[in-house]
């Protein structure tokens, strides 16, 4: 069962995997916060290189299973066109409606 993105708690987070679905990097990118940062399986990542290869020139597109934490950690159903499908956790640290960081990896 999977949860529609409009129907995702946290405002900035259900912004961020919208922009995500439409390959929409402006509008994703519009939502970090100036120094934002990201892990990927525990390590952290550049966060502009890394989301250019797994999500946007690579199509990604999450698929939310559930979400807690108010809407800010979500595990999703994650295709892209590297890697295929596979089932993911993440994790948004939000302040003032910005994505100050976000983590994530294999569920």
């Amino acid at each position: 069962m999977t949860i529609a993105v409009a129907k995702l708690s946290d405002p900035t987070v259900r912004a961020a995997v919208t922009a995500i679905n439409a390959n929409d990097r402006k509008a994703f990118l519009a939502l970090l916060a100036e120094d934002a940062t990201m892990s990927d399986d525990g390590s952290d990542r550049d966060l502009l290189p890394w989301l250019d290869k797994e999500i946007f020139s690579s199509h990604g597109h999450m698929e939310v299973q559930t979400e807690s934490d108010g809407g800010r950690a979500l595990i999703a159903n994650f295709t892209n066109e590297t890697w295929g499908e596979m089932r993911t956790a993440w994790r948004f640290m939000v302040s003032d409606g910005r994505i100050s960081r976000f983590e994530t990896g294999q569920a």
